[in-house]
């Protein structure tokens, strides 16, 4: 049975998610302020968070920047908000998906189906490639060790900072990073110039994995949050 995670202050909100959640097969565990749910997250196995952005004591950015590097789990963000600026916010830090209340029980059962389906379809293709220094996404091919990168059997030549920008995004695939996250991880936090480098480099890089660079099959633009590598 799969477990879910709700972190929500409304407890209405919460057993009604719940209920539906449960009648769908799911086992799922209430947690009504920030500070127990990230201490929940960090002790506990859950298959997904459904993450509240207004609690009490921690918000729900503030948990999801804190677990994103430790604890690889798809999440779903719950809020009453309609600013843009939430949504944009939650996907660069990492957050799956991105749902406004008020909703329905029906839609958001449907998406932690959908979410988990696809989270575990991707570690089971990826925990087999990870065995090795070779990741494939479809006939893009990264051979770790050589540092190489294959477009349908054929080499393609990547400078040290293009290839390190791919392989991050492919290492993470289907993730949305912002320019400002791509640039602090790949170009440092201290580096000179600015985020606008990254759009320049995802440029190159498609100019050289992508059949159709005006149309990308692999790096995607998410407009007004950033980029991410489909699988």
């Amino acid at each position: 049975m799969k477990k879910i995670l709700i972190v929500e202050d409304d407890l209405s909100i919460a057993q009604l998610q719940r209920d539906y959640l449960e009648l769908a097969g799911f086992e799922v565990e209430i947690h009504g302020d920030g500070v127990s749910g990230l201490n929940s997250i960090k002790e506990n196995k859950y298959d997904l968070v459904i993450l509240d952005v207004m609690l009490p004591k921690i918000s729900g950015l503030d948990i999801l920047r804190s677990i994103k590097d430790t604890k690889d789990i798809p999440v779903l963000m719950v809020s009453a908000k309609k600013e843009e600026i939430d949504k944009i916010k939650g996907l660069s830090l990492g957050a799956d998906d991105y749902i406004t209340k008020p909703f329905s029980p029906g839609e958001l059962v449907a998406r932690v189906k959908s979410h988990i389906e696809n989270y575990e379809r991707l570690k089971s293709k990826f925990s087999v490639i990870a065995k090795t220094d070779t990741l494939v996404i479809r006939g893009l091919e990264i051979h770790k060790d050589s540092r190489q990168v294959f477009i349908n059997g054929k080499g393609v030549n990547l400078p040290q900072k293009e290839y390190d920008l791919l392989l991050h995004m492919a290492q993470n695939p289907n993730r949305v990073f912002s320019r400002d996250d791509l640039f602090e991880r790949i170009w440092g936090f201290d580096s000179l110039g600015d985020s606008s480098t990254v759009t320049v480099h995802i440029a190159r890089v498609r100019d050289k994995i992508e059949s159709a660079p005006s149309n990308p099959q692999y790096i995607e633009t998410v407009w007004g949050v950033g980029y991410r590598l489909r699988v």
